[in-house]
């Protein structure tokens, strides 16, 4: 219950963790978003084994790489979004990678709950470098008013599951780098989609490659560079606000 004067409390659950991405940093910039609305608290964990946090969330925020729900967690993410939960889940959230004998990377079909609850996997990207994302629903209120812009991130080539709504999409030219299936990559990959389930919904962006030096190891005890990817960009950090906002609505609306 709420009044004018006490809005409700919104319970949010945040993953963070995983390998190969600077963590810390994105931790604390997304503890920091949410927290520009006093209503919002927010528990924070490394992975998804903490169900019964997961069921007592209103909104839930992920931002991991190789981190895969045991089966009992990925039933509950399923019960809770059909109940009404919503869900942003960013950048490497769909992941799960195993490095081959032969050297190359592999997305292994070993969660295909999750992945159908997410609404895609991640297959692999070509090197880093700029590529234009462009608007797909210019009328939708999560992208309304954005232009199309440049970034020099991952682009995230995508195995999609189920129907999409489809809000920022980008053109992908050129194969994967060091991935089994790099040369499916060619082709329109969506950026920042909807998922329906049930009452409940799935928000994905693929945006926001994050690195610093130690985050290689053990492959590679220095990483030469500190990278932020679409971290640098004013338009990724609205991407985030405006993705907050819209998990929150449903609880707006109960209160």
């Amino acid at each position: 219950m709420s009044t004018p004067s006490h809005p409700a409390r919104i319970n949010c659950v945040l993953i963070c963790g995983g390998v190969w991405h600077d963590i810390d940093f994105a931790r604390l910039e997304l503890l920091k978003i949410l927290a520009e609305d006093e209503r919002v608290r927010t528990r924070v964990f490394e992975d998804y084994e903490k169900i019964q946090a997961i069921e007592q969330a209103d909104i839930l925020v992920t931002y991991t790489c190789d981190v895969v729900p045991s089966l009992a967690a990925q039933e509950a993410l399923r019960s809770w979004l059909a109940k009404g939960g919503r869900w942003y889940a960013l950048h490497g959230t769909n992941s799960i990678l195993r490095m081959l004998s032969s050297g190359l990377w592999d997305a292994p079909r070993w969660a295909p709950l999750m992945m159908d609850m997410l609404g895609s996997q991640f297959i692999s990207h070509p090197p880093i470098k700029p590529y234009r994302v462009r608007v797909a629903d210019p009328s939708h209120g999560l992208v309304k008013g954005i232009e199309p812009f440049e970034t020099a991130d991952e682009l995230y080539h995508l195995e999609t599951h189920g129907a999409l709504h489809v809000l920022l999409e980008t053109d992908c030219t050129e194969s994967g780098a060091g991935f089994v299936e790099a040369t499916n990559a060619p082709g329109t990959h969506p950026v920042f989609y909807i998922k329906q389930h049930g009452a409940g919904a799935v928000l994905y962006l693929t945006l926001g490659h994050c690195r610093g030096h130690y985050d290689l190891q053990p492959m590679m005890d220095w990483w030469p560079t500190i990278d932020r990817c679409a971290w640098d960009l004013p338009v990724f950090y609205d991407l985030l606000r405006r993705g907050i906002a819209w998990i929150k609505e449903r609880q707006r609306a109960a209160a």
